[in-house]
């Protein structure tokens, strides 16, 4: 059962390739968290095949309740290339990841319906040959208190499994961690039924 901060990505990077009517079709998936990666991914494989006729993808980020995506058909017919390429993205419910899919034209037209269905192949056959794994969403938090507290609160903290990331002392006693969104407010809670506790994200 997927819980409300988790979400599906794949694994690593995968290719694929096909024709159709002299036309050569290359896929590629890769794992992206932000639009910096979307930007390397895209300015690599277009330096790579440079001399493509198109370079069409589509790509998606975070959790998708957020819905940050986009397509682009890179001059072939609107909506025959990015939009099928999104669709494999979607019915397979996937985020994080950009897919490419590079045309080398073979002199014969496909045609949209053509063109819909190599692109929607391409992009299939490129997410079929990945592992699809499971992304948790994590809140960044940092609790400040007395040191004396200190075994309280990482008992707290190893109960919840919450990943720490720095420690800092100043007075008061400082931990920055990560901890699963589901979580939050329980950890959020049990902290703050500490006295003297003082916590903020």
């Amino acid at each position: 059962m997927k819980s409300s901060d988790t979400y599906l990505s794949i694994e690593t990077e995968s290719q694929s390739s096909l024709r159709d009517k002299a036309s050569r079709f290359l896929g590629f998936a890769c794992p992206v968290t932000n639009e910096e990666e979307v930007k390397s991914v895209l300015e690599r494989l277009k330096k790579e095949y440079y001399s493509a006729n198109h370079h069409c993808y589509a790509y998606r980020l975070g959790h998708p309740d957020a819905d940050v995506y986009r397509i682009n058909d890179d001059g072939e017919p609107s909506g025959s290339a990015g939009r099928p390429i999104y669709g494999q993205i979607l019915s397979k419910g996937l985020s994080d990841l950009i897919v490419v899919v590079v045309r080398y034209f073979g002199g014969t037209k496909l045609g949209i319906p053509g063109l819909i269905h190599a692109y929607k192949s391409a992009a299939s056959d490129t997410l079929d040959q990945n592992r699809i794994i499971t992304k948790v969403i994590t809140s960044q938090i940092c609790v400040t208190f007395p040191v004396l507290q200190m075994n309280e609160v990482m008992r707290i903290l190893k109960q919840e499994e919450a990943e720490i990331h720095s420690q800092d002392y100043n007075e008061q006693y400082s931990i920055r961690f990560s901890i699963r969104k589901s979580k939050q407010d329980l950890v959020q809670s049990k902290l703050s039924s500490l006295a003297n506790i003082f916590t903020y994200e």
